[in-house]
C-alpha cells in the first residue's frame, strides 16, 4: 500500500503537469459578471439617461516627459477597462430587452361578462353541458342522474331524460345526426333519439365509470375515456367497438377529436396527454410538461392548435406533432374545464367558483368573476364543473356546484373607454417550457 508522502508527490506531479503551460503568464482579475450585474441595475434606475462615455474618448494630455506620456499608469487602464465593459454590458441587456419586446404581444380588448340567468332544477352537481346545433336548446348532466333540456333564450324546463342509474358525466349533441350521447359513472354510453326521446342504442365494453365522450367531426364513431385508463372508439350505428386506445395509466378525464391530424387527444390522472393515430391504436405522442392530473383538452375551432387544463395550468400546444407554445399564467386554482368562442375570447371554470376570462391570442387575463353560490347551498358548493358557449358565442353557460346552471353575457353598454386595459398588459409570447 503505498505511503502517504508517495501520494502527495504523485498529487504535486499531476497539478505541475496540469498547469505547466500556463506558468509565467500574467493573472488577470475578470470581473464580468459584477460588471453586468452593475449595469443592469444602473440601467433599471438611470434607464432614462444616456451613458456617459465621454471620458474614453478624451485623448490622454501631452506630458513633458515623453515616456511617461507613451506608458499610461496601471490606475488608467483599470477605469478604461471598466468603461468599456459596461458599455458593452448595457448594449448586451439593451439587445435583451429589445429581443424580449419583440416577442411581447399586445392582448385584444373584449367586454367584460355579466351574469345574466341562474337556472334551478337539478338536485345534484351539474357536471357537463351541450348545445344543439340549431342554437335553440342546451343539455345539461347533473350527479342526479338525470339530463334535462332547458330551453337557451327563456331558461325554462323543456324535458328530462331518466336512463342512468348513477352520476352523469358526459352528454354531447350530435351535430351531424339527431342524437344526443350521454356517459356517466354508471359505465354506461347510451344514444338518445331526440325525435322521440328515448334510448335506441347501448355502447358496453367499458370496466368503469366513464368520464368523457367525443364525436368525431366527420366519421361516425364515437371516442370515450373512464376510470379504467383505456379510450374506446365506437362505430355508433353498428354499437360495435372499432378500437381501444391503450397507454395511460390512470383515469381518462377529457378526450377531444378533430378532422386533422392528431385525430383524438386524450388528458388522464397520470399527468400525460396523448396524441393518437385512430387507424393503428397507437399513441403518435405522449407529452408529459404537466406536472398535475390533466382536467380537459379541446382543440380550437379554428386555429390548428388544441390546449390542456390541469391543476397547475393550462398549455397551448400545436398541432400534429404536439409542440409546446406556451402557458396561461394567472390562474391560481385548479381549473375544471375551459371553453372557446368564436373572438378568441377564453373562459376558465375552477373548482374555487372563479371564472377567468382570457384573450386567447395573447394569453392575457382580462376579467375574473367570483360565482356566488345560491341561497340554501353551503359556501363549499362554488366551484364550476362545466363550460360552454352557445353557437354564436355571445353567451356563456356555466353547470356548478351549487346544483344550478348559470348564463352569462358579454355588457353591451362597456366600451375601451369605460374599461381600459391596464397599461402593463402586454404578454410574453413563451416558446419553451
Amino acid at each position: 500500500m503505498e505511503s502517504l508522502d508517495d501520494l502527495i508527490k504523485k498529487n504535486l506531479q499531476k497539478t505541475y503537469l496540469l498547469y505547466s503551460s500556463n506558468q509565467g503568464l500574467a493573472y488577470q482579475n475578470s470581473n464580468s459578471l459584477q460588471d453586468e450585474l452593475r449595469a443592469f441595475k444602473g440601467q433599471k434606475m438611470f434607464g432614462f439617461l444616456e451613458p456617459d462615455l465621454s471620458e474614453t474618448r478624451k485623448k490622454p494630455k501631452s506630458d513633458s516627459n515623453p515616456q511617461k506620456s507613451q506608458t499610461p499608469s496601471a490606475e488608467h487602464l483599470s477605469q478604461l477597462l471598466k468603461k468599456s465593459s459596461e458599455s458593452s454590458a448595457l448594449e448586451l441587456f439593451q439587445n435583451k430587452y429589445l429581443s424580449l419586446q419583440l416577442k411581447t404581444i399586445k392582448p385584444q380588448w373584449h367586454a367584460p361578462w355579466k351574469l345574466m340567468r341562474v337556472i334551478s332544477g337539478h338536485q345534484g352537481w351539474v357536471r357537463c353541458l351541450s348545445v344543439d346545433p340549431t342554437n335553440n336548446w342546451f343539455a345539461s348532466g347533473s350527479n342526479d342522474r338525470m339530463i334535462k333540456i332547458w330551453d337557451l333564450a327563456t331558461g325554462q324546463l323543456r324535458l328530462s331524460l331518466v336512463g342512468h342509474i348513477n352520476a352523469v358525466r358526459s352528454v354531447l349533441v350530435s351535430d351531424r345526426h339527431p342524437y344526443l350521447f350521454s356517459c356517466g359513472e354508471d359505465k354506461r354510453i347510451h344514444c338518445w333519439d331526440l325525435e322521440h326521446n328515448k334510448i335506441v342504442r347501448h355502447y358496453n365494453g367499458h370496466l368503469s365509470g366513464i368520464f368523457c365522450l367525443a364525436l368525431h367531426p366527420t366519421l361516425d364513431i364515437l371516442i370515450s375515456g373512464s376510470r379504467d385508463t383505456v379510450c374506446r372508439i365506437w362505430d355508433i350505428r353498428m354499437k360495435t367497438q372499432v378500437r381501444v386506445l391503450e397507454g395511460h395509466t390512470g383515469t381518462v378525464f377529457s378526450v377531444a377529436a378533430q378532422g386533422n391530424e392528431p385525430q383524438v387527444v386524450s388528458g388522464a390522472s397520470d399527468c400525460t396527454v396523448k396524441l393518437w393515430d385512430i387507424v393503428s391504436g397507437k399513441p403518435i405522442k405522449t407529452l408529459t410538461k404537466h406536472k398535475k392530473s390533466i382536467r380537459a383538452v379541446k382543440f380550437h375551432s379554428e386555429e390548428y392548435t388544441f390546449l390542456s387544463a390541469a391543476a397547475d395550468n393550462l398549455k397551448l400546444w400545436r398541432c400534429p406533432d404536439g409542440e409546446f407554445l406556451r402557458h396561461f399564467e394567472g390562474h391560481e386554482a385548479i381549473i375544471n374545464d375551459f371553453a372557446i368562442n368564436q373572438d378568441n375570447v377564453m373562459v376558465t371554470g375552477a373548482d374555487n367558483g372563479s371564472l377567468g376570462l382570457w384573450d386567447y391570442t395573447s394569453g392575457f387575463k382580462y376579467q375574473e368573476i367570483m360565482s356566488k353560490e345560491q341561497p340554501g347551498s353551503l359556501s363549499s358548493e362554488a366551484g364550476i364543473f362545466a363550460t360552454c358557449f352557445d353557437k354564436s358565442g355571445i353567451r356563456l353557460i356555466t353547470g356548478e356546484c351549487d346544483k344550478t346552471i348559470k348564463v352569462w353575457k358579454q355588457d353591451e353598454e362597456a366600451t375601451p373607454e369605460t374599461h381600459p386595459l391596464p397599461k402593463e398588459a402586454r404578454v410574453f409570447r413563451r416558446t419553451r417550457y
